[in-house]
């Protein structure tokens, strides 16, 4: 899930992702460009027809339509190693806008417990959102046994 992405190419990679994968992209609103935007569509490769992609207006709606989801954050900001969660298919995973991260509403909302991090070097700021979010998304399928993979 992404909440409010700024980046055209890093959501179209993204789509492209959850396409490969057989996973569902949820975005949330606003967004820092058009999704019907050239460069998030190239970026893309007309994957979106293949991806399941649900859009929401805001944060709140998301919550009331997935209210007894099971959600992780992931930021720079958390503790808990990513890939010592448990994933179940069910499970969302939010990353928030490439220039400001996962607000701490969000991160307070969903509480430490489940606020993810992905190794660094210390010096490091963070990383490129499709790349988390490919590091993640292939963690918690691997998971699943990588049903339907091929």
């Amino acid at each position: 899930m992404l909440f409010e992405p700024e980046i055209p190419p890093n959501t179209g990679n993204i789509i492209r992702l959850a396409a490969n994968t057989g996973s569902q992209l949820h975005l949330i609103k606003p967004f820092g460009f058009d999704l019907e935007d050239k460069k998030m569509r190239r970026a893309g490769l007309d994957y979106h027809e293949y991806a399941g992609i649900f859009t929401y207006e805001n944060w709140e709606k998301f919550r009331k339509t997935h209210e007894k989801s099971r959600i992780f954050g992931i930021s720079t900001k958390g503790s808990v190693a990513y890939n010592s969660v448990n994933f179940d298919p069910d499970d969302f995973v939010v990353f928030g806008p490439e220039t400001r991260g996962l607000p701490s509403s969000i991160r307070k909302e969903l509480g430490n417990e489940r606020i993810l991090r992905i190794p660094m070097l210390p010096d490091s700021r963070s990383m490129n959102l499709s790349n988390a979010a490919a590091v993640i998304v292939y963690e918690a399928w691997r998971q699943q046994g990588f049903v339907d993979g091929v």
